[in-house]
């Protein structure tokens, strides 16, 4: 199901949102399919939890063939729940261009390390670790930001 978006002054996107403790479960696959609905219908590169109301630290991205994005590299979609980042040591933060679901129209230039490693978990539970760089590297970091 498509979820609306929260907007950028919503008080529910400052507000810390919780671990998931319980994976495989119909609540979390039920939240991970309006997920990638909503983020399918926006043609977003990712999406978190909070920004359709749910204060879980659930994020998903990747981008395959996505007119927003045009020449960037594709990447492979991800659930990464309770995620982690940290950058990789040496690399630089490189400034870029970002827009957000939930600020829409409006794109900002942010600072993001260049190369991280992250980690978390599936929506099985199953531990995740990747090392990303580029444009993964800060979509990463963006949905994680919320």
């Amino acid at each position: 199901m498509i979820r609306e978006v929260l907007r950028m002054g919503d008080a529910r996107l400052l507000a810390k949102s919780q671990h998931v403790t319980q994976f495989g479960t119909g609540e979390l696959d039920a939240l991970l399919v309006d997920m990638r609905d909503t983020m399918a219908h926006l043609n977003g590169a990712g999406l978190a939890a909070p920004q359709i109301g749910v204060p879980l630290r659930v994020v998903i991205f990747g981008v395959h063939a996505n007119p927003a994005f045009p020449g960037r590299i594709e990447i492979a979609e991800t659930v990464l729940i309770n995620p982690v980042i940290e950058p990789v040591e040496g690399t630089l933060t490189v400034d870029d261009w970002e827009g957000c679901l939930s600020v829409p129209g409006l794109r900002g230039l942010v600072p993001r390390h260049e190369r991280i490693r992250y980690r978390g978990f599936d929506e099985a539970g199953n531990p995740v670790e990747r090392i990303a760089e580029g444009f993964h590297a800060r979509v990463v970091q963006h949905e994680c930001d919320h």
